[in-house]
């Protein structure tokens, strides 16, 4: 990878990294999205429904990409981590108005805690057309 350029991509349309990560990364055709949770732009959390959530995550997933060129057309990857699988059914159909066939391979897991008490979080990696 020494041949390839690391450039964060860092926007002020989604929350700043709440740790020493970068909002994004890019290299060569690819933009690694960190795990985006349901905070604002200003940093507030969105306390709603897990669809309200999902929402504001999948928001702040494509202020990334934009940052980086790119649009949710290009996610290839998206692994959702939320701490109540028994809610998937209101998170998946948010996350089915957000992208289109053929749809990003996912991955989904439930954990016992997320940053701030967030409900839901969505990282993404996306390939350059």
């Amino acid at each position: 990878m020494s041949d390839k350029k690391i450039q964060p991509v860092i926007t002020p349309k989604a929350p700043a990294a709440i740790g020493p990560y970068s909002q994004g990364i890019a290299v060569g055709e690819l933009l690694f999205v960190s795990g985006q949770t349901p905070l604002r732009a200003d940093g507030t959390l969105v306390e709603g429904t897990v669809a309200e959530q999902t929402e504001q995550c999948l928001s702040n997933v494509l202020e990334v990409l934009l940052a980086g060129g790119l649009t949710m057309d290009a996610v290839v990857k998206t692994t959702v981590y939320m701490t109540d699988l028994g809610k998937f059914a209101e998170m998946n159909a948010v996350y089915a108005k957000r992208f289109r066939a053929p749809f990003p391979a996912r991955a989904t897991v439930q954990v016992s805690a997320l940053p701030k008490g967030a409900g839901v979080e969505i990282d993404a990696v996306a390939v350059r057309p």
